[in-house]
This record gives structure tokens, sequence and C-alpha cells, in this order.
């Protein structure tokens, strides 16, 4: 199997009520079969989670935080590490003050699949264009340094590849085994689009057709509480 991962470049700067299927489909370089990896941060901009903050108090956001958190996992000084109602646990309950106008921050989208599934459905019925989605953002991990980027939302692709059942490269049947494949797609996307570059969707062509799944949501990556050994 052969991937190719493009970044689309030149897209307009996105502002609150843009459809962003349709700067995506004006880009003229998706195909049909395609996987599109889309940053929070334009999805966000697009339905207007935007949130007023004072600019000139750099911890401002932080009653935001509160707000959009369900439950407080950890504090060290100004960090929060938050449970968001997504079932998301991260810093800052996701909240980020980046590429965003100053005295601005941008909140998380209320449905990620819901804002996956729109930007496919317009693709598919009004462009002709029968692609998956993948939103995206940046997480950091627990025990591990540096951050990289995880699906948040996706639609028309499968959250995870399911291999139990399945036989490894010697023989042996894989008990335990379930890939996170879009979170493996936004890491992998992210790294042409970058933090700096101003690139907000990426292109994953070549994926295979197991791949490919309607009717998938974000929770089938969220373990369940009852699952969950740190908790």
């Amino acid at each position: 199997m052969k991937l190719e991962i493009m970044p689309i470049e030149g897209l307009p700067e996105v502002r609150p009520g843009d459809d962003i299927g349709d700067i995506i489909a004006a880009a003229g370089v998706v195909q049909s079969g395609d996987i599109l990896v889309v940053t929070q941060k334009i999805v966000s901009k697009a339905e207007n989670m935007l949130v007023n903050i004072d600019a000139a108090d750099p911890l401002s956001h932080k009653p935001l935080v509160e707000a959009e958190s369900v439950r407080i996992v950890r504090r060290r000084g100004d960090l929060i590490i938050s449970e968001t109602k997504h079932g998301f646990v991260c810093a800052n309950a996701g909240i980020d003050l980046s590429n965003v106008e100053r005295g601005q921050a941008a909140l998380l989208p209320e449905d990620s699949d819901r804002s996956a599934r729109r930007i496919r459905d317009v693709l598919k019925h009004k462009h002709g264009i029968d692609a998956a989605i993948i939103i995206s953002d940046t997480f950091g991990r627990p025990w591990r340094r540096g951050l990289t980027d995880v699906s948040i939302g996706s639609a028309g692709v499968a959250p995870i590849l399911d291999l139990r059942g399945t036989e490894d490269a010697l023989g042996r049947e894989m008990q335990v085994t379930e890939v996170a494949l879009v979170d493996e797609l936004a890491a992998a996307a992210e790294l042409v689009m970058g933090k700096a570059f101003g690139v907000p969707v990426a292109i994953v062509r070549g994926g295979p057709a197991e791949w490919f799944r309607d009717g998938s949501t974000v929770e089938e990556l969220v373990r369940d509480p009852a699952e969950d050994l740190f908790r």
C-alpha cells in the first residue's frame, strides 16, 4: 500500500459563517476516495465558536476552561487538565488562543462528528466529491513529552481498525490489537500542515477500501470509564 499526504495550500482565511466544504472544493485538488484532515481551528471559526477575552490578561481564558469542563483532572500552576463534555481529557478543555485574533479564544466545536458530516455532505452532494473527513486537534499525552494531532471527529472513515482475531506476520492470532486509524492519519497529516505554515487542510490519498465506513462516531475512541485503569 502506498499513501500520499499533501497539504492544500492557498486556502482563504476562514470566518464565521463560511462553508468549509465549499472552500475545500474551490481549491480544485480533492478527489473522490480522498481522506481530508481538517484542523479544529477552522471548524471552530466557521461555526463561530469564538469567545472574546481580555487581550491584556494572559489568564483571562481560565474561567472559560472551568465552564467548558465537566471534570478537572489535575491542576499545576496555571495549567488545567480537564475532561470536556465530549469525553476528551486535555489541557485547558481544548480552548485555543493560537491562530485566532488577539482578544479571542476558540472553543471546541459542539459536535465535531456533525461538523465532519456536514463537510462531507457538502463535498459529496454539492460538488460530487466523495471524500472522508477527519477533524483534528493537538493533544498532549500522559507520560510522554511532545504534542501530536488526534481526531476529535470524523465522517466516512473508521475511527478504529479492529484487528482482533486476525493473524500477525508470524501466524499468531491477535487478541487485543485495535488501531486508532483516525488518530494516526491526523498525526501524519500534521507533518505537512505544521503549526505555523497556515495550512489547515491536508489530503491523505491511497487508503484501502476497509478504511472507509459511514455511521461511526468519535465515541468509539473514548475509553469507557469502567475500563480506565487511571481514573
